[in-house]
């Protein structure tokens, strides 16, 4: 029995190592993306254009980033997800340094729809292998671990990118994360093995393929789940996409300010995230997607009010709780749906979530014609109603089980 424990352990061992490496992944392209939303007040005077304008360096990277996704899940279903992460990881690495080239507004967009359109490889794959490395009941931890890292690149790269921008510039800001993710990478080469046996490619035709969409879409389960991830995402990308502005023109704070009031933005899921994960494990989606969604509305409706300054931590910790308390638990529905297809599954899910956070910001811009007001009681509005659909909705989500 000892003889067979030691590979077992080894197993053990490695399979978290491997689960540290994705997360570490996932942490600094999660950095690299929401370093950019504080930041559009310092483009906005860099470039000498509208914070509206500025404000479509957001969605130019998110949405090409969702729609790439469902490329990247069919790619590592018929070629292998090893190849694929890699070379997403690279392009992310490259890419994102390039950006530090660009002299116009209209430059760094394109920069940003390119990066979006190579980097979104890594974390719906991530996600796969968590899916195929860690049974569905036992899920819940190594997911919360990814969605902890997604969460802590929100913490870090929210106040700190804004923080840097005034003694590095948004060109070192970008040269900084680029290099980071080509560390990154030479850090995973030693996995690649591991990661090639744990998935190994599917076969099909596009006909098969498309059959896999519809059949994802065409169970009930399927179609509020992957609804629940849009409408989500949009909600709290479009909340935070324009926080910063907030805080610009209610408070009259610059970087430094704007990155201090946002220090409590992801540290929930930092530091709760493997917990939230072994509590849906345990008790079941069913009850805490309706905590999650309320967290979100409270924390959008707190923005309503004149509150003091030096509470705005807290309210961004109240949105980034509500955000730790849902979409990961969405995606570990998420991750029991795929069968053969794991891949196609992510995928899909990932799509929904960064095509939502595109789409959130962009409504959310549009509705500052009309006010802060306005656009924060819409989104709260929203979202209230998601929240107490969702306790009829996933009610038969109350406990880890192995659903197809």
């Amino acid at each position: 029995m000892m003889h067979g424990a030691v590979p077992h352990a080894l197993e053990h061992q490695e399979r978290e190592r491997l689960l540290r490496m994705l997360s570490a992944a996932t942490f600094i392209i999660f950095f690299q993306a929401y370093m950019v939303a504080p930041i559009i007040p310092s483009l906005s005077s860099a470039f000498g254009t509208s914070v509206q304008t500025a404000g479509l360096v957001v969605p130019a990277y998110l949405i090409p980033y969702g729609i790439a996704t469902l490329i990247f899940g069919l790619l590592a279903d018929r070629l292998g997800v090893q190849r694929v992460m890699f070379a997403s990881l690279a392009a992310f690495a490259v890419l994102t340094a390039l950006t530090a080239s660009a002299t116009t507004i209209a430059q760094i967009t394109l920069w940003r729809v390119v990066t979006g359109l190579g980097a979104s490889g890594v974390v719906p794959l991530a996600l796969v292998l968590v899916g195929k490395l860690f049974p569905y009941e036992q899920r819940g931890r190594p997911l919360g671990w990814l969605f902890g890292a997604m969460a802590g690149g929100m913490a870090f790269g929210s106040p700190l990118g804004v923080m840097l921008v005034p003694f590095i510039g948004w060109r070192g800001l970008f040269l900084m994360v680029g290099v980071a993710g080509g560390v990154v990478l030479l850090l995973f080469l030693p996995y690649r093995r591991m990661i090639a046996a744990a998935m190994q490619p599917v076969g099909g035709t596009f006909g098969e393929l498309f059959r896999g969409y519809a059949n994802l879409l065409g169970t009930p389960r399927g179609q509020r789940t992957y609804a629940y991830v849009l409408v989500n995402s949009m909600f709290h990308s479009g909340v935070f996409t324009w926080l910063g502005v907030y805080l610009e023109r209610r408070y009259g704070l610059g970087p430094v300010g704007i990155g201090l009031a946002l220090l409590g933005y992801g540290i929930p899921g930092l530091l709760f995230g493997p917990l939230i994960g072994r509590a849906a494990d345990k008790w079941g989606r069913a009850r805490l997607l309706p905590i999650g969604l309320g967290l979100s509305t409270l924390g959008a409706a707190a923005l309503l009010w004149d509150f003091p300054l030096i509470l705005a931590p807290i309210v961004a910790m109240v949105l980034s709780l509500g955000y730790d308390m849902t979409q990961p638990l969405f995606a570990g529905i998420v991750t029991s749906l795929g069968g053969k297809r794991p891949g196609q599954a992510m995928g899909l899910n990932v799509f929904a979530l960064f095509v939502g956070f595109g789409l959130g910001s962009l409504i959310f811009g549009e509705m500052l014609r009309f006010g802060f007001g306005a656009a924060l009681g819409t989104f709260a509005a929203v979202e209230l109603m998601a929240a107490l659909f969702a306790l009829r909705l996933f009610r038969s989500e109350r406990r880890a089980s192995a659903k197809g």
